[in-house]
């Protein structure tokens, strides 16, 4: 499966991006990576004859790859431009995704409005300088320190 996976990738990934890089990834598929336009997309077997989980996602920043946004199971054997059109419309998917702008808490599912007050202004620290509660274990910790060295070199007037 992985050798006819390897095929169907590498024709998908010349009809659609020049500059391509085609690999095995661990769980026994195949990922095409199209640096040039930040987004990836793998091959993978799914148990059934000539079908493979087909999906879609951008690439971060240094190369690493984000979760995939789109998933599809495809049938293999119909032709690479068909394949070319899903893949086509899972990569509009993904970019379609990255360009919504981020939801407001209040618009998100499952959580009802609250009527949100605004924030208030954060008060400025007046100094760095220790406060009363270390300075009262600092000098706590003296005269412990001070006890012990009265109990061991006080009696012989050391």
């Amino acid at each position: 499966m992985y050798t006819e996976l390897r095929e169907t990738a590498t024709e998908l990934a010349a009809v659609l991006w020049k500059e391509h890089t085609v690999y095995r990834e661990r769980g026994g598929g195949v990922v095409i990576r199209g640096e040039h336009v930040g987004r990836w997309i793998s091959l993978a077997p799914t148990g059934g004859k000539d079908q493979a989980r087909l999906r879609a996602g951008r690439l971060l920043d240094g190369g690493t790859t984000a979760p995939a946004r789109s998933e599809i199971v495809v049938d293999l054997s119909v032709g690479t431009s068909e394949l070319a059109a899903v893949c086509r419309r899972l990569l509009a998917d993904v970019a379609a995704a990255d360009a919504a702008p981020p939801r407001a808490r209040s618009e998100r599912p499952g959580r009802a409005a609250r009527n949100e007050r605004p924030a208030k202004p954060a008060r400025p620290r007046k100094s760095r300088h220790t406060g009363f509660g270390s300075w009262v274990v600092l000098i706590c910790v003296a005269g412990i320190v001070g006890l012990w060295a009265y109990t061991q070199f006080g009696r012989y007037g050391y």
